[in-house]
This record gives C-alpha cells, structure tokens and sequence, in this order.
C-alpha cells in the first residue's frame, strides 16, 4: 500500500480552503503518495467507519480557485479520550494535514502529542485558515482567507455607506470575529467608516453594551455637528465574548437557550441587538435619528478567493510538503514577506490548558491608533457646547472618557 497523506477542514469557511486542498494534493501525488481527503473533519477521522476519497489531480484541479471547501467541514472538537490510531494505521498515513483556526489547530496541538506518545510515525502539519485572523502568526502575516473576506465586506460595506448616504440615515453594522477585530476594522477602515467599535479598543476599562450605544451615538452627535446626517457603525461581534451572561440576557432580546442553559448567540442577529439598544438610549436623549441593522458574516466566508489568497495559499500547501519532507510535526506552516517557507511549532504559542493563543488587534499599534484618533467622528470636550443641543450630558458622549484613553491625535 502507497504511502498516503491525509487532509481534513474544521471550523467555518474561508476563501482559500480549496486552493490549499488543491496544491497538497498536487504536490503529495506528484511525490507518489496517495491523498485522502476527509469529510467531516476530526468527527469523521475518529469515527468507526471515516468518511474519506481518494483525491486526484482531475479533483484538485477544478476546486483551486472556489470558494466554499471541497471536503465537508465540521466544528466538532473531540476530547482526549476520543483519540485512536486506525485510521492512520490502516491507510498507511504518514501525515495529516490540518486546515482551519484556533480551535483546529488546538485540537491539533493535542493530537501531535498523542500520535508522538504512542510512537507513531505520522506527521501533523496545521495550516492556519480563518477570516478572522486571530491566529498567532508573525506580525504582518496574515491567515489565508481574510484578506479575500475583507474584500468581499468592503464591496457590501461600500453599498451600505452609499444608501446611508442616499437616504438619509445610519446603519448599525456587526462583524464576525469571535474574539478579535480584524476583519471589523479592517472593513470600517476602507469604508471610512465614522465608528469602528472592536474588543481591543476597551483595553482600559470593561467591555459594556452601554459604553458600546453610547460610542455610537457620538459619532452620529458629532456627524450631526458637521452637518452631515448620516453614517455607519460597524461593531465586531467579539465583544458578545467578553460580556458577562446576564448582561446579554438583560439586553431583552427573546433567546433560544442550549442544553447548559446558556444563550444560542448564534441564533440571533448581533446587529438588531445592537441597534436596538442604540434606538432606545436615542429615544431617552430624544434624538430622532434612523438607523438599521446589517449583520456581515457568512456571505464572506464562501467567496472566491482573490488573488493574494490564491497565491497566498498555494504557497501554504506547497510548504506542508517542504515540512514534512524536513521531518517536522506538531506545527503550523508559515510564509514570510519574502515567501519563505518556515514552521511555527503549536508548543510555542499555547496557553497553560495547551489552546492556541488568539492574536488580537495590536490596539496600541500606530496604524490602529492613527484611525481611531485621525480618522473616526466622536464627541470629544471640544465639542460640548454644541453638542448640548442634543444630549443632556455631553461628557457622557466623549470618546476619550468612555474608553478611558488619552485625549489626542496621532501626529
């Protein structure tokens, strides 16, 4: 029986999965291996009876540039317990490739450590996929399919600035990102978006759906101060994350609850939230401004990758080779600004409880705070005078006080 590698895709979606599909299936059957493409991700590869095709070139060549994966994907994480060998023994497997974020690259973590300790010789190469760009990479090295999902945001954001412009009136627009704000700010930032709210930006003070309302509605104050009456708020949804459980329940929206008695966020539209409470703390300050909810998430995670994510990932599945044909396992493949091709081991960026580390937002970077404080529109105490004519306490208004940062901008 051939040599065989074995590629799998947890998590959500992200422009790019089937290039990096395409090109290790290239480059293994070109080196005479077999390739297995697995359905269902780490559910299937542990299961009694794996769901698995053998991959051909035929295969490989028509998915390279298609949004959506090839290989059904699943968010399944399995426990330690769940872990065995049959698989990789049975097929002969020397390496599984594994595509997704966090979480697929933790779960990956835990399983190089278990096919080391049985004294297996399979190699797990983790490439790093999501359009959150949370994953801890160098700096300035994005992961695969957000760049393309940022795209795909900034055309629909584009639009969506251009009817609050037509009509007269403000949208409240929410952005994937579990965790970090990535794709919100990246996405407000080419639309010149007036606010950007991400969960970095609270670095000193607790993350809170007032502070959040309160933001907007300085922007939209401040718009109203320079004449101008309409304008977009784009809010990452990874603030949810770090808000306690009641508070989300004392929003007053009606949840489904899962089996833990716990809010189903994913069942509801973050942006309605969100523009609700802006609606309502308008009416206590009775302020007449319309605004609309706009929820941007999973139309981005199937579109066709550009071209920097299709370049950008071939180079990713070519580098597994590389990789694996330099003995190396238990790592995420990298690629540098020059195009060079180096590992970055999972043992490296794990917390104590052995998860990979999310990367977040540089917020004290000079590009992040050259936007916040040069290109946003927020009441600030210049602006108090005036802006007594709409609110009843300005100060409570200030950005720079709402988040507790220094008053300034960025020379």
């Amino acid at each position: 029986m051939k040599e065989a590698v074995a590629i799998l895709c947890a998590g959500g979606p992200a422009p790019g999965i089937n290039t990096v599909i395409s090109a290790v299936t290239k480059i293994f059957l070109q080196n005479g291996y077999s390739v297995l493409g697995l359905n269902g991700g780490y559910k299937s590869l542990f299961a009694e009876e794996p769901a698995f095709d053998f991959l051909d070139f035929e295969f490989a060549d028509k998915i390279y540039s298609r949004g959506g994966s090839a290989l059904k994907m699943s968010r399944y994480k399995p426990k330690d317990d769940e872990f065995k060998d049959d698989f990789f023994k049975k097929n002969n497997v020397k390496i599984l490739v594994t595509i997704g974020g966090d979480d697929t690259a933790s779960t990956a973590n835990r399983l190089s450590k278990f096919l080391i300790n049985r004294k297996l010789d399979v190699k797990n190469i983790h490439v790093p996929k999501t359009i959150d760009n949370d994953l801890p990479l160098p700096e300035g090295t994005p992961t695969f399919g957000y760049h393309s999902a940022k795209e795909e945001g900034v055309r629909l954001a584009t639009t969506i600035y251009e009817d609050a412009r037509t009509s007269g009136n403000w949208f409240v627009v929410s952005a994937m990102g579990r965790e970090a704000g990535h794709l919100a700010f990246g996405i407000g930032t080419a639309c010149h978006y007036p606010m950007i709210i991400i969960p970095e930006m609270f670095n000193k003070t607790k993350i809170s759906f007032d502070k959040i309302t309160r933001l907007v509605i300085s922007s939209m104050v401040k718009r109203r101060l320079l004449g101008i009456d309409y304008g977009v708020a784009i809010i990452s949804e990874g603030v949810f994350h770090f808000m306690s459980e009641q508070e989300i329940i004392d929003t007053g929206v009606n949840f489904t609850y899962d089996d833990h008695g716990h809010p189903e966020l994913g069942n509801v539209s973050k942006s309605h939230i969100f523009n609700m409470l802006v609606q309502q703390a308008l009416k206590e300050q009775r302020i007449v401004v319309k605004s609309r909810p706009n929820e941007m998430g999973y139309e981005l995670r199937c579109c066709r990758p550009i071209a920097y994510d299709l370049n950008y990932a071939t180079r990713l599945g070519l580098g597994v080779y590389k990789l694996f044909k330099s003995g190396l396992t238990a790592c995420m493949v990298t690629v540098d600004r020059k195009g060079a091709i180096s590992p970055l081991f999972l043992k490296d960026v794990e917390d104590e409880k052995g998860k990979v580390k999310p990367r977040l937002v540089n917020i004290d970077s000079e590009k992040v705070q050259l936007i916040y404080r040069n290109n946003l529109h927020f009441i600030t105490k210049e602006d108090y005078s005036g802006a007594e004519k709409y609110l009843k306490n300005p100060e409570d208004f200030d950005f720079y006080k709402i988040l507790e940062w220094e008053n300034g901008m960025v020379e």
